[in-house]
């Protein structure tokens, strides 16, 4: 179970200027050289970076691989250490976006973060219990045996530091099955996602949890509403550092204050803004081999937890007229196990972060988050989101056009600085440049 191994004591600039400006072979070779990265790790970024061979080994009835962009995300500075931090997303502006903030950040010391121990919870559903609260009682006095029950089952994690650290009962008296027990056992997985691990315990102390309670055990499988497992992320702003030509600084930290507003009163306009927040966090989730869809699951669960969908940020203004946002929300993401084992741009993404735990990467992937929500709200909050985003994705509209090589950012250009990013502008633009070469 031994995680990605690298320095400690790593130090890396992720100012990397003009990065936009090189060739994707360029990019590499410079992040490879800020990083130290190896042949067989570039490669990994490579067409063929991931084989059929060992695609085949990783799910079922595999015909071939499915290619993401892989982005680089600047300039994060995150409790005074700088990261390079792996993005791999389909959706234009989210690397930019994300590194830009993230300069920003940087002239007040960047994102400061912290998270709490890697927990999970397995559940077990006890069902047929005459009597419930007895029941959780009978259960909660086995509780010593019962974890140490779990803990047989991976003298590994044990070996490690982790293991199962209790149990909980939650009783629910009516449900349209009748009375119903589950059962938690609370694990500590260390530099696991912890998935597996968990589901095993909890199929392991399936029958004492039956035999103590007189019930019947159906379900035994991990929660995806990480609660115990949170990562924060928190940056304060000078209003001088978010001033534009158009807007002055102040204006645009209220903006940002008045948007996040309405993301934390409404559900509908909650929806959006926590999706802008995923749109940092899931590509750096992706990028690892990690779960998403966990992470996801986790996410919205916890935006819910009032009982009212609300949003996952906060965003004030400080006594000395300073921007804060705060953003928390449960982490479960691994360095060990799974897709983070086996494909070989997810370990080369690892060693471009220069992790060294589970839980520095859930810190450094939730300042992402909270950078790509920044962003959105600034964007939001002046002069609207379709201004930058429509120009960055004007060499998408190019290449639909039908554009190709040198092309594609000659059409690209041009569309960009007319504000105007359609399609059939597009091919307009390309029959006149072709036939200007002709």
């Amino acid at each position: 179970m031994a995680g990605i191994q690298n320095d400690g004591a790593r130090s890396v600039n992720s100012r990397l200027e003009n990065l936009r400006n090189l060739a994707p072979a360029e990019r590499l070779a410079r992040v490879a050289e800020a990083t130290a990265l190896g042949d067989a790790d570039r490669h990994a970024f490579e067409r063929g970076g991931l084989p059929i061979a060992l695609a085949n080994g990783m799910i079922e009835n595999v015909i071939g691989t499915f290619e993401l962009p892989i982005g680089i995300a600047t300039n994060f500075t995150v409790n005074g250490k700088d990261y390079l931090v792996p993005m791999a997303v389909e959706e234009p502006s989210v690397v930019a976006a994300a590194s830009y903030m993230a300069r920003l950040a940087r002239a007040g010391g960047g994102f400061v973060t912290s998270s709490t121990g890697p927990v999970m919870r397995a559940q077990i559903q006890v069902l047929n219990v005459t009597d419930p609260h007895g029941a959780r009682a009978r259960i909660l006095r086995e509780r010593e045996a019962i974890v140490a029950a779990a803990n047989a089952r991976d003298k590994v994690l044990i070996s490690l530091g982790g293991g199962c650290r209790d149990v909980e009962v939650h009783v629910f008296d009516d449900t349209p099955i009748g009375p119903m027990l589950a059962a938690h056992l609370i694990v500590d997985v260390r530099d696991a996602m912890g998935a597996n691990t968990v589901n095993t315990m909890a199929e392991t102390v399936a029958p004492m949890i039956e035999k103590i309670s007189g019930g019947v055990v159906r379900l035994r499988i991990l929660s995806n509403f990480a609660d115990l497992r949170l990562a924060r992320a928190m940056v304060r702003l000078s209003p001088d550092v978010l001033k534009t030509q158009e807007y002055n600084g102040e204006r645009i930290a209220r903006g940002i204050v008045e948007a996040c507003a309405f993301a934390i009163v409404d559900p509908y306009r909650a929806a959006t803004h926590n999706k802008g927040i995923m749109n940092g966090i899931d590509p750096v989730v992706v990028a690892t081999g990690n779960d998403w869809r966990a992470v996801e699951a986790g996410a919205h669960a916890w935006a819910a937890r009032s009982g009212r969908y609300t949003s996952l940020t906060k965003w004030e203004i400080d006594n000395s007229g300073h921007l804060v946002g705060t953003l928390e929300l449960p982490m479960a993401l691994g360095l060990v196990g799974g897709a983070t084992k086996t494909h070989p741009a997810a370990q080369a993404a690892l060693r471009i972060l220069g992790v060294t735990s589970a839980q520095e990467l859930a810190e450094v992937t939730t300042a992402v988050g909270l950078a790509q929500n920044m962003a959105a709200l600034r964007a939001l909050a002046t002069e609207g989101i379709q201004r930058g985003h429509m120009a960055l994705h004007a060499r998408n509209i190019a290449i639909v056009a039908g554009a190709v090589g040198d092309e594609i950012e000659k059409v690209a250009a041009s569309l960009a600085a007319n504000h105007d990013v359609r399609v059939d502008r597009a091919k307009e633009l390309l029959e006149v440049m072709r036939a200007e070469n002709a």
